[in-house]
């Protein structure tokens, strides 16, 4: 570059040298990019950070040293995790020339998990040093105390700075570590932890690490009451107060007996084993059931890899080559019909995969996927011999498993025939989107919108108040089948699922293509009765099962009409629950003053003074017209468009899936053929439903 375009590069402001270049110091980095660390600032990233912590104690129990850790939710959005392990040390450490503690606390990737044969962890799921540093660095507060050798030790932080040094107060005859922190809302705009998520999520730890001990208290109620720094455990302050406990001896099979409680079991024994193979810890139970989906729940080094990894392809490979060679050995199966396919093997399994490696490598700091070669190989030798030998010695076992096989096969082929048909048919009719659709006119999915909607009446209103550029309509008539149990070609005889399939423009099954998607938001809105609830139930039914990727991209919504109108002499609201109804009628209101109805409004209400029961002709009222929507067709087009459909004034609630094995067991449970868990389930919820009488 010449002198004088430097000169001018100076001049602008553009000049770029070494006082550019930024160095984040300590854990910076962290509050700089926290989603590089735990993912995401929202629900999911909050609780990782109590993930993380667990973690931590949960790897003591996991080498030996720990078998009872105490998780309490406290006032003021904090919580406190207590273990009896080892403690983490407190001497100096050599390298940093401070306390060992410290250095773990506010150092990235320190910790007794990187030091090989000679660490303090030969199996370990904190690898990547995301544990307690991170956590620390994401805190408004943050206070380990550790009890070791005989002493008590605490250090306080805050934003990942220590607030003074470790410190000595008093003596202990326990052992172990107890970390207390609170989020930082610059971090999390929203800090809400759900007692379900944390309960869900250690339970599966129960499983996994046996002879463990897991106790969870919600204390969040006593604010004020209650003073932790005394006791080791917070159970031993006294309190009564809402607890879940775990504790499981069996393991894998036990996990098994859990996800399989509302589902009908076709084979009789669990296969288990757990075993060894080039210095990979494999351990695999699976049972399959009277279903066609399938769950396949993976671990490593009891982290659940929610994306799966080399363990979960490892799988897969040694369960489709097990059964094809059983098949093809004891002739079950006719040449013609060829072999099976993954997806043929995968009906109706559940299993749980668990590897345990000394060297773990993840794809992403979140730890979802597996990403250790070694693990595939590992897998595949040890279960594939280990399932062959279970198939030999149990042929009754073998037989109900091949027979679904070879059921799941025929049903494929029968399925991809008829989607085929369906398709081509489709497009020999020219009829490439359903006539009943009235699409938008935009071509880009992105600003696109296809509204479902219950029946012709609500469809007629909704297509005359849309805005035509932006927003499709497809009237639903009836409730869509229930596909919980039903096959693509059986589903594929269904108008309403066809035709909504064609007008998402994706295909279904194998050729399946999200870049297809016509709309990036889908938006079921039906009625605010038993039947919209009802109609709204399947189609989330078919997204789940069937179009699980539009499900995760976050294009599902669903709409929120409300359910009254209040006209108060010409002012006009609308209120979305009963709650906001008596907002906006006022804590005064008298009730003479007010008149409902559940019919359209035909002509103008009365307005101006009116004498109200019990009071002096003087006082003057205004009457209150109350209407009570049934159904978005008894809203004309300008109502549903300003209610429900302007962008502007809207409420939507996006359908995420926050923990995908407990939805799919709700699914099972109310959409499944099996009555009894489905009626236990009513009867337990009952008292929560909102009833309209």
């Amino acid at each position: 570059m010449a002198k004088k375009d430097i000169k001018k590069e100076v001049q602008n402001g553009h000049h770029y040298d070494a006082s550019d270049i930024s160095v984040l110091e300590g854990l910076d980095p962290v509050r700089r990019r926290p989603g590089m660390y735990i993912g995401t600032t929202g629900p999911e990233g909050l609780h990782h950070l109590v993930w993380e912590i667990f973690d931590n104690s949960r790897d003591e129990a996991m080498g030996g040293f720990c078998d009872d850790i105490e998780i309490v939710l406290l006032p003021g959005n904090r919580i406190r995790v207590a273990d009896n392990g080892r403690g983490i040390p407190v001497d100096i450490h050599k390298k940093t020339k401070v306390s060992a503690l410290e250095t773990v606390m506010t150092t990235l990737h320190a910790g007794g998990k990187f030091g090989g044969e000679n660490s303090g962890y030969k199996v370990s799921g904190g690898l990547h040093g995301v544990g307690a540093s991170v956590v620390n660095a994401l805190s408004i507060y943050c206070k380990a105390e550790v009890h070791k050798d005989g002493g008590k030790y605490i250090q306080e932080y805050s934003q990942g700075k220590k607030k003074g040094s470790v410190k000595k107060i008093g003596s202990s005859k326990k052992n172990g570590t107890i970390i207390t922190f609170e989020p930082d809302e610059e971090i999390f705009k929203d800090i809400k932890f759900d007692l379900n998520t944390v309960v869900n999520h250690i339970r599966q730890q129960a499983y996994l690490v046996r002879g463990l001990k897991i106790l969870i208290i919600d204390a969040r109620g006593y604010e004020g009451k209650i003073d932790d720094s005394s006791v080791f455990y917070f159970r031993d302050l006294g309190l009564e107060l809402p607890s879940t406990s775990f504790y499981f001896e069996g393991g894998l099979i036990s996990l098994i007996k859990y996800y399989n409680k509302f589902q009908k079991p076709i084979q009789s024994h669990i296969f288990y084993i757990e075993k060894e193979a080039d210095n990979v810890g494999v351990e695999i139970a699976l049972q399959y059931v009277d279903d066609i989906t399938d769950r396949i729940i993976p671990f490593a080094n009891n982290i659940y890899t929610g994306e799966g990894g080399t363990h979960v392809t490892g799988f897969k490979t040694a369960l489709t080559r097990t059964l094809n060679t059983y098949c093809k050995k004891n002739e079950m199966m006719k040449e013609s019909e060829g072999g099976f396919t993954g997806d043929d093997v995968l009906e109706g399994l559940t299993a749980v995969i668990s590897v345990k490696l000394r060297e773990i490598q993840f794809e992403g700091q979140t730890k979802a996927k597996l990403g250790s070669t070694e693990a595939q190989g590992a897998v595949a030798t040890v279960f594939g011999e280990a399932f062959a030998s279970f198939l030999e010695e149990n042929p009754d076992e073998a037989k109900v498993i091949i027979n679904k096989s070879i059921l799941a096969l025929k049903a494929r082929k029968a399925a991809k025939a008829a989607k085929d048909s369906v398709l081509r048919k489709g497009a020999l009719e020219g009829m490439t989107l359903p006539g009943k659709l009235a699409d938008c006119q935009t071509k880009d999915a992105s600003e696109s919108e296809l509204f479902l909607v219950e029946g012709d009446s609500a469809g007629g209103s909704a297509k005359q108040g849309r805005d035509r550029r932006t927003q499709a309509i497809l009237p639903l008539r009836g409730k869509i089948l229930n596909v919980e149990r039903a096959r693509i070609d059986k589903m594929l005889a269904s108008k309403e699922v066809k035709s909504l399939i064609i007008a998402m423009g994706t295909s279904i099954g194998d050729t399946f293509d999200l870049e297809k998607m016509r709309y990036h938001k889908i938006i079921i809105a039906t009625d605010a009765d038993v039947d919209g609830s009802h109609i709204r139930t399947l189609l989330l039914t078919l997204f789940y099962r069937y179009f699980r990727q539009i499900v995760d991209a976050g294009y599902i919504y669903i709409a929120q009409p409300p359910l009254y109108k209040i006209k108060k002499g010409k002012e006009v609201n609308y209120a979305y629950s009963d709650e906001e109804k008596v907002k906006l009628i006022g804590k005064g209101a008298d009730v003479s003053d007010i008149q409902e109805t559940d019919e359209s409004e035909g002509e103008e209400e009365a307005e101006g003074p009116e004498l109200a029961e019990g009071k002096s002709a003087k006082t003057k009222s205004t009457k209150i017209h109350i209407q009570r929507y049934k159904g978005l067709g008894e809203m004309n087009p300008e109502e549903l468009w300003e209610t429900t459909m302007d962008p502007a004034h809207r409420i939507l609630k996006r359908v995420d899936i926050a923990d995908a094995e407990e939805a799919n067991k709700v699914f099972d449970i109310l959409m499944g053929s099996e009555v009894p868990p489905r009626k236990a389930f009513i009867q337990s919820n009952a008292k929560l439903a909102e009833i309209d009488i």
